[in-house]
C-alpha cells in the first residue's frame, strides 16, 4: 500500500484554500500569518529554518509552478488574496506579510495580554502550553512544515517531497506524532466542513482535485474522510489532552459561519472539548470570525 503523506496532504488543503471561505478564510490568514510568523526562525530537521526554505522556494517571486508563480501560491495562503503584497512588491512585501507575522488581527491586538497571548498559546510559539503538539513549535510549526513543504511539491525547480521527507519539520517534533496530528487537522476541518451538509461529491472532487501532486492513496484518503459519517461525539473522544483549543481553531478554517448548523456543530465542538462560551468567542473574535455565544 502507498505511503498516505498526511503533513503533505494538510499543507495542499491550507494552500489552496478550498475548504476555507468567508470567515474560514479570514481565519485562515490569521491563523498561518501567525504560525509563519513564529516559525519562520526556527531550526529545522534539515539544518535550515522555515524563513529560508520559504525564501528559497520563492526566489525572485516569478518561478513558474503548476498553478502559477511562487508568489502568487504563497500570497494565496493568507486568506485568498486578502492579504497578497501589491504588485511589484517583491519578495521582501511578501515575507513580510507571509511570515512577518503580519495578520491584521494580530497588528489591532493589544500589546499586553490578548491575541498576542491567545496565538502564543494555540500555536505554541515559546509558549509553555503546547498541548498535545509538543513542545518544538506546536500547532505553529507543524503548519509551518505543512506550508513550506506544499510550497516545495508546487515549485517546479524543486525535487518532489517524498512521503518520509521530515527536513521540514522542527527540531525535536517526533514525525510518526506530527504526522498523526496532521490527521487530525485534516479531519478537524473536513468535518467542520461537512457540518452544514453542503459538501456534496461534486464538492468533494473540486476539493481534491486542488490538492496538486498527491497519489491516489492520499487522494482516496482525503474521500474517505469526506465520506465518513460526521461523528462527533466519535472525534471528540480521539482527541489527545492539550489539542482542544487548537482543534477548535482549526475547525474555524473550514466554515463560513451563515448557517445555524454550522454553529450547532461548533457549540457541540466547544462542549464536548470543554471550551467554555468566553474562551470560545475570543477564539472568534481574535481569528477574524463572527461569535456565536451569548
Amino acid at each position: 500500500m502507498d505511503a498516505i503523506d498526511t503533513i503533505k496532504i494538510l499543507g495542499s488543503l491550507l494552500g489552496n484554500g478550498a475548504l476555507s471561505k468567508g470567515s474560514g478564510g479570514n481565519v485562515l490568514g490569521n491563523i498561518l500569518g501567525s504560525a509563519l510568523g513564529g516559525s519562520q526562525n526556527q531550526q529545522t530537521q534539515g539544518g535550515g529554518n522555515i524563513g529560508d526554505i520559504l525564501g528559497s522556494l520563492i526566489g525572485s517571486g516569478q518561478q513558474s509552478t503548476s498553478g502559477g508563480s511562487m508568489a502568487d501560491v504563497l500570497g494565496g495562503l493568507l486568506g485568498g488574496g486578502r492579504q497578497q503584497p501589491q504588485a511589484g512588491g517583491g519578495l521582501g512585501d511578501l515575507l513580510g506579510s507571509l511570515i512577518g507575522g503580519g495578520s491584521a488581527a494580530q497588528k489591532q491586538a493589544p500589546s499586553n495580554g490578548g491575541m498576542g497571548d491567545l496565538l502564543g498559546n494555540l500555536l505554541g510559539g515559546g509558549s509553555q502550553n503546547t498541548g498535545g503538539l509538543g513542545g518544538a513549535g506546536g500547532l505553529g510549526g507543524l503548519l509551518g512544515a505543512a506550508v513550506s513543504k506544499y510550497a516545495q511539491a508546487q515549485n517546479s525547480e524543486a525535487p518532489n517531497p517524498a512521503p518520509d521527507h521530515y527536513e521540514h519539520l522542527p527540531q525535536g517534533v517526533d514525525q510518526k506524532e506530527a504526522a498523526d496530528h496532521a490527521t487530525l487537522i485534516i479531519r478537524a476541518m473536513i468535518n467542520a466542513a461537512k457540518s452544514d451538509g453542503n459538501i456534496d461529491k461534486t464538492e468533494q472532487e473540486k476539493v481534491i482535485s486542488k490538492l496538486g501532486d498527491v497519489t491516489q492513496a492520499e487522494a482516496e484518503f482525503v474521500r474517505n474522510e469526506f465520506n465518513s459519517k460526521l461523528d462527533v461525539d466519535a472525534f471528540i473522544q480521539s482527541i489527545p489532552r492539550g489539542m482542544e483549543q487548537q482543534i477548535y481553531a482549526v475547525s474555524l478554517m473550514a466554515i463560513d459561519l451563515d448557517s445555524n448548523k454550522e454553529a450547532q456543530y461548533l457549540a457541540k465542538l466547544a462542549d464536548g472539548l470543554r471550551i467554555q462560551p468566553e474562551l470560545a468567542n475570543q477564539i472568534h473574535e481574535q481569528l477574524g470570525a463572527p461569535t456565536i455565544f451569548s
